[in-house]
Order: C-alpha cells, then sequence, then structure tokens
C-alpha cells in the first residue's frame, strides 16, 4: 500500500524532533506528536518540548498532541487513540502530510496497528488473583479464554498476558464492537545514534535542563497542585526532582541517578523499537548527521511518492 504519512523515532536524544521538523517544512507537513509526557502543559523542560525546534528558516512547523491536557490529569492511550485519529483525519483533509514523531513505543504501536480495546479498565481484583499464578499458569488461562483479542495478544512478557487476560474477560462478559479508525500507512525513518555519542547528549542534555530551569519548573508544578505521588508517576525527571524537593535524595544523588535512569530508559526505547521491526515494521535507519538524514529520507520519500500529496 502507499503510505500515507511519515514517522520519524528513536531513542531520547537521537535528533527525532529536528529530522521530523526540517521534513514537515520541505514537505508541507504537520507534527504528530507520539510521546506520553508531552501530552501534559507546564511539563516542558523535563519531557524535551524544544518549542523552537518548530521554527525552520523562520516558519512555523504546525504540530499536534502537545500541551492538550493540565498536569496532573490522568491520560490513558484510549484517549491518545482518539485525538491521534482526529488530529491525523485533520491533517490528511487539508492535504497535508501527516508527520509522526516521537518515542512513547507504545503508543506509536497503538496507532500504527490500531489496537482495538485499549479502553477496557483495570480490574485490580483481577490482578491481584493472577499475580498468584506462575507465568505459565498466565498463559494457559489466557488460552483458554475465548475473544475477539486472541489473534493479536501479546503475550511477551508476564505484564503483558496478565493485561490479555485482563481484557479477555472483560470482553467475555460485555462484548465490544470493534473501534472503526484510520490506520495509517507508515514510511518509518528510524534514529540510533552510536551509543556513547547518545550517552554523551543525555548528559550534556540533562545538564543543560537542569541550569535552564528544571528544578523549577517540578517546584512551580507542586505549587499548582500537582500531587508529589502524580510527578513521581510520571518518571524520570519529575520522579528524581520531586524525590529532591521533598528531601528524599540530595542534589548530586539526583543528579546521579536520574542521569542513570535516562541512559536505561534510551536502551528500553530501542529494545521495543527492535520489537515492532522484528513484528513487521519496515525501519529504515538513518545515519546520524542531519544533512545525511535528510538526504537519504528525501530519495525515499520520492520513491514512494510522498513528495506529491495529490492523492491523499
Amino acid at each position: 500500500m502507499k503510505p500515507t504519512c511519515l514517522v520519524v523515532l528513536g531513542p531520547t536524544a537521537s535528533g527525532k524532533t529536528r529530522l521530523a521538523t526540517r521534513l514537515a517544512a520541505l514537505y508541507d507537513g504537520e507534527i504528530l506528536s507520539v510521546d506520553s509526557r508531552q501530552v501534559f502543559r507546564g511539563m516542558n523542560l523535563g519531557t524535551g518540548k524544544d518549542y523552537d525546534e518548530y521554527v525552520v528558516d523562520g516558519k512555523p512547523v504546525p504540530y499536534h498532541l502537545i500541551d492538550i491536557v493540565d498536569a496532573g490529569e490522568t491520560y490513558h492511550i484510549y484517549q491518545f487513540q482518539q485525538d491521534f485519529t482526529k488530529a491525523y483525519t485533520d491533517i490528511l483533509e487539508r492535504k497535508k502530510l501527516p508527520v509522526i514523531c516521537g518515542g512513547t513505543g507504545l503508543y506509536l504501536e497503538a496507532v500504527l496497528n490500531n489496537h482495538q480495546f485499549t479502553g477496557i479498565p483495570v480490574d485490580i481484583q483481577l490482578r491481584e488473583e493472577l499475580g498468584e499464578s506462575t507465568d505459565e499458569e498466565l498463559r494457559r488461562r489466557f488460552l483458554a479464554l475465548s475473544s475477539k483479542y486472541h489473534e493479536r495478544a501479546d503475550l511477551s512478557t508476564r505484564k503483558r498476558t496478565i493485561r490479555a487476560i485482563e481484557i479477555a474477560e472483560y470482553l467475555r462478559i460485555h462484548p465490544m464492537p470493534e473501534a472503526e479508525r484510520p490506520v495509517p500507512v507508515p514510511l518509518v525513518f528510524g534514529l540510533n545514534p552510536p551509543v556513547e555519542r547518545r550517552r554523551e547528549r543525555i548528559d550534556r542534555r540533562l545538564e543543560t535542563r537542569l541550569n535552564e530551569g528544571l528544578i523549577e519548573e517540578v517546584q512551580t508544578l507542586l505549587a499548582q497542585g500537582v500531587s508529589a505521588e502524580k510527578l513521581i508517576f510520571y518518571g524520570l525527571e519529575y520522579k528524581f526532582v520531586t524525590e529532591y524537593l521533598t528531601g528524599v535524595l540530595d542534589g548530586q544523588t539526583m543528579t546521579d541517578r536520574l542521569r542513570v535512569a535516562i541512559h536505561q530508559f534510551a536502551k528500553r526505547q530501542m529494545t521495543f523499537f527492535r520489537k515492532m521491526e522484528r513484528d513487521g515494521l519496515a525501519i529504515h535507519w538513518l545515519a546520524d548527521a542531519i544533512d545525511e538524514q535528510l538526504s537519504a529520507a528525501e530519495i525515499l520519500i520520492r520513491e514512494n511518492g510522498l513528495d506529491n500529496l495529490a492523492f491523499l
């Protein structure tokens, strides 16, 4: 099928936004952010929104799914799918090129594969019951159930198997029609700098954000009524800086642990993207230099007819 959008993916500090905004500027596109934390207002430095990247050659690049809910609110993948569909459809209807950019693999996978049933609620009692079972017992229990979810269920980890049982049990009692959503056909570009270079960028970026007011940003969120528990739930910068501000960690320990956590997070992101690739997503991995990225991307965009949007 002919691609209907571009995707730029990669771990944190790989330069995704820089490439995506330049491609959007070249091909009359608009950015669709796929980042589970950039949806929150007031969480800017900690989530790396980099607003200045959305101006290319003096012209603003339109973006969507950033700053759409207040910090402290609950926002789930099901809501993201709905918001994404609305924005994606609007971009296509205006004959613009959707450029999907972000590092939250679960969100990206959900919209590219049109994951169903993400709105099914958590069943705490069932999860407590399942927590007593072995991995093999969980697998057998899921396979003994019957639902529309079986063909697409992911049983690759214990956590996902428990969620699969939760969904299947819910559907057994509450049958649900599948949601009709447009499924993007992507031309995917991947960025994966050498590990040492990525680590250097993460360290340098963390130092910059701390100097530019990351701690003050978290202080402001706390003063606005966002609970410490919620900020810790958001993870990484918000977790460790909150623990520093509440006296759990001293400044140096906070910085050291946060740096390690971000490196680990980047590694998990790449593991997820490699899994998506093994599952069939064709990813064109690009070089680290922006000029080389643009040259390679432009060739693939022409070959796939995305330099002419008349078909949209």
